[in-house]
C-alpha cells in the first residue's frame, strides 16, 4: 500500500512540475500494475495534458509524458532507444527466451523501470530501454546463458504483426471477461475467477476487477502469466446456443 502512495505522490510530483514550469517530465518504464495507478488517477491530473508510450504500438511496459505541443508550443520526444541484442554466432547460439534477456538484463543491477518490453525475433530480442541506460547496456551486456551477444542500437522499430498472433475460434456463454479467459487459456471457472482475485487481469491496459464485465470488439485482454489476447468478433450463435467468437492471441510475455 505503502508503494502505492509513493507512486501516486511521484505521479502527482511529474505533474505539477510539468505544468508550473511549462516543460516536459518523464515516468520511468511502468508495469502493467503501476499504469493501471496511474490510470486510477485520471480525473485528479486532468489539469495537465498526459501520454503513455513504450516505443512502439501493444507496449505492455510504457513511459507516461505529462505535457503536449500544445500547452507548450514544442514537441519532445519519449526518451526511448530501442536495441537489438543478437547471438554472435547463431548456430552456436542457446535457445533464448524473454526470461533469460531479462535475467541478463538484471544481473548488470540495472533498474527496472529503465527497461521496457523485450520483443523476440528469431532468437534475437529487441529491447525498448531509456536513452540514459542504453549505452551501458551496449557494452556491458555480452552473454545470455551460455551465448555471447551482441548489443547494439537499433534503427528499426519491432512490432508485433497479424502473422506473430494465433487466431482462435472458441465458443462461450457470454461476452463475460471472465468466461473468455477460461475459454481461451483452458481453464475452469474457478481458475478464471481466481485470476480477478490475484489481480493479474487487465483490459486494455487497465486493471479488471469486474469479472462478468462485457468484452467490446477490438479490446485487449491480458492475464499476467498466461499472455494476451484481443476479441475480434462474434460471428454467429451456435445450434447449442453458445456464441462463436473469433480471437486472437498473443504469445506469453
Amino acid at each position: 500500500m505503502e508503494a502505492d502512495e509513493f507512486l501516486k505522490k511521484r505521479f502527482r510530483e511529474l505533474a505539477d512540475k510539468a505544468y508550473n514550469h511549462n516543460i516536459y517530465t518523464f515516468t520511468g518504464f511502468l508495469g502493467m500494475s503501476e499504469l493501471s495507478d496511474f490510470y486510477s488517477m485520471e480525473r485528479e491530473l486532468s489539469f495537465i495534458p498526459w501520454e503513455a508510450f513504450g516505443g512502439a504500438e501493444n507496449c505492455e511496459r510504457m513511459m507516461v509524458r505529462f505535457g503536449s505541443e500544445e500547452q507548450f508550443g514544442y514537441e519532445e520526444a519519449f526518451p526511448i532507444t530501442c536495441l537489438q541484442i543478437k547471438p554472435l554466432m547463431q548456430k552456436f547460439a542457446d535457445k533464448l527466451s524473454h526470461r533469460d534477456f531479462l535475467g541478463a538484463l538484471m544481473n548488470l543491477g540495472i533498474e527496472r523501470d529503465t527497461l521496457g518490453d523485450i520483443i523476440l525475433k528469431e532468437n534475437e530480442g529487441y529491447l525498448f530501454c531509456t536513452q540514459t541506460i542504453a549505452t551501458y547496456i551496449c557494452e556491458n551486456l555480452t552473454r545470455i546463458k551460455h551465448t555471447p551477444v551482441l548489443c547494439k542500437e537499433s534503427n528499426v522499430i519491432p512490432t508485433e504483426k497479424d502473422e506473430d498472433l494465433q487466431e482462435m475460434k472458441v465458443q462461450a456463454a457470454s461476452l463475460r471477461v471472465d468466461g473468455m479467459i477460461a475459454k481461451v487459456y483452458h481453464m475452469s471457472r474457478g481458475e478464471s475467477l481466481e485470476q480477478f482475485k490475484q489481480k493479474r487481469v487487465f483490459v486494455n491496459g487497465r486493471l479488471c476487477e469486474n469479472n462478468s464485465q462485457l468484452l467490446k470488439e477490438g479490446e485487449t485482454v491480458t492475464v499476467r502469466g498466461y499472455g494476451k489476447f484481443v476479441f475480434i468478433s462474434c460471428y454467429g450463435i451456435s445450434k447449442k446456443g453458445k456464441m462463436n467468437v473469433t480471437v486472437r492471441c498473443y504469445g506469453k510475455k
